[in-house]
């Protein structure tokens, strides 16, 4: 009996450290690279950074950049929409001017520091937006949530996962709020169970606060805040501008809630075994969309089958549409040998002629792909989404819509079933790992059982 119980520990925790082991590395390499992306250049002598022209007469809407990330959807897309409707002073903030990080690899500098925003209003801004921060440095991360508390009587606006960061700051004690799903399956929202979470609805409005849940869910809590703000009008402009197809939420934010299940399973084997993700490169260039860039960064990069690098000839900011002040980490010069070369927005064919002919010139072989080309009609994320199906599986594609909280149906998937890697790999560390218990039992196990038995016949 000692005998079996010890076969089986040795296969069970061969298993372990080799499937889990590898596994586990793989995942949390994935998130870092995701969530913390270290710049491998050196950061360019930037002389300036270019601030929208402030209108005393407009009410000033402040989004968050934090240190050391910050999560690219939640800053970017509310920022273009508020933006787009020309009625706001819409400023980019942070605890101080250094370059902040976007989740994925996207650089940029803040119009403003915290300190230097209250000094030009003399006030609160009149609406605040919270994007997702991860709060793992308690000395870089502290400002913002003083920041935060500090105007605790203006407007409050937090996507996704930026509800936990709303929440930290104790002001949404007694208040109902939503957030992203996982973190209802993740417990996070257990930390604050002074808050009333509710996982049925795409945003929640309580007093001064508005919480979205996860990423595309704020596009319906930002056009509802318009709405409220601007009139229904405006916010139906907005939302036919974008091409955003599901405007009915903003009226009737109930849902059914997501949940933690099978189709999990993918964006985790994808994160963990993905060993040959996929070289991409976006081009960056002077008045690209903000929204567009942004589904480069949370389509591929955060499916955990891609790493998206910053390319341009540029050696100071390029400044977005509304205002962005982006640094590119590869000049075309010494940009990393890519896969594919994206080059967001639907008008990006003739805004950036220059740009692609001084790439092709560079000697490239990798023809810059115009991903929202023939897209003038489609909301930003469908043709990457359904790029993405192309390029992994349709499986791949499929969970990253449910990620986005994206419950539109007119999507139309075509690929792979599913990844033969991120289902390959693992059968195989199992098999390796089979083999090598059953070489442990028969070199060790069986052998000290055979040696026992030549001793007691001798």
């Amino acid at each position: 009996m000692k005998k079996f119980i010890l076969r089986v520990v040795v296969y069970v925790m061969t298993f372990v450290l080799l499937f889990g082991g590898i596994g586990a590395f793989g995942y949390i390499r994935s998130n870092q690279e995701y969530w913390f992306p270290t710049r491998q250049t050196p950061m360019p002598a930037l002389q300036g950074v270019s601030v929208p022209e402030h209108n005393p007469k407009k009410p000033t809407v402040a989004v968050i950049l934090s240190n050391p990330t910050t999560e690219v959807f939640d800053f970017m897309v509310p920022y273009e929409m508020f933006a787009m409707t020309e009625s706001y002073n819409v400023y980019a903030v942070a605890p101080d001017k250094n370059m902040k990080t976007l989740s994925g690899g996207l650089d940029l500098m803040p119009h403003y520091s915290f300190d230097e925003l209250d000094r030009l209003l003399g006030k609160s801004p009149d609406l605040i937006v919270i994007p997702a921060m991860p709060m793992v440095d308690e000395a870089k991360y502290k400002p913002v949530r003083e920041w935060i508390q500090k105007h605790s009587d203006t407007k409050l606006l937090s996507i996704c996962a930026g509800a936990l960061n709303l929440a930290d700051t104790g002001l949404l004690k007694g208040k109902e709020a939503t957030t992203d799903w996982k973190s209802f399956d993740f417990h996070e929202v257990n930390k604050y169970p002074e808050t009333k979470w509710r996982r049925d609805v795409r945003y929640v409005a309580d007093g001064n606060i508005v919480a979205s849940a996860a990423l595309t869910s704020g596009v319906d809590a930002v056009l509802y805040v318009i709405s409220q703000q601007l009139g229904e009008p405006m916010a139906e402009k907005i939302a036919k501008e974008m091409n955003y197809p599901s405007y009915y939420f903003v009226k009737k934010p109930k849902v059914d809630p997501y949940y933690i299940d099978r189709t999990e399973m993918i964006f985790v084997l994808n994160k963990a075994f993905q060993w040959n993700k996929k070289s991409a490169g976006v081009l960056l260039y002077n008045g690209m969309d903000d929204g567009a860039l942004t589904t480069i960064f949370d389509t591929y990069a955060a499916s955990g089958t891609t790493k998206v690098h910053t390319i341009s000839d540029a050696k100071q900011p390029i400044v977005t549409k509304f205002h962005l002040n982006l640094v590119t980490r590869y000049q075309m010069s010494n940009a990393p040998k890519v896969d594919r070369m994206f080059v967001p927005g639907v008008e990006a064919k003739s805004l950036t002629a220059a740009d692609v002919k001084q790439w092709n010139e560079k000697g490239s072989n990798v023809v810059p792909e115009f991903i929202h080309s023939g897209s003038f009609d489609r909301f930003i994320f469908d043709a990457p989404l359904e790029d993405l199906a192309k390029q992994e599986d349709v499986l791949t594609a499929k969970y990253g819509a449910k990620r986005l909280d994206y419950r539109e149906t007119n999507l139309k998937f075509e690929g792979n079933p599913f990844s033969y890697e991120a289902f390959g790999i693992p059968v195989l560390i199992s098999l390796a790992a089979l083999l090598t218990a059953l070489y442990i039992d028969r070199r060790f196990i069986r052998k000290v059982k055979t040696g026992r038995q030549s001793l007691t016949h001798s």
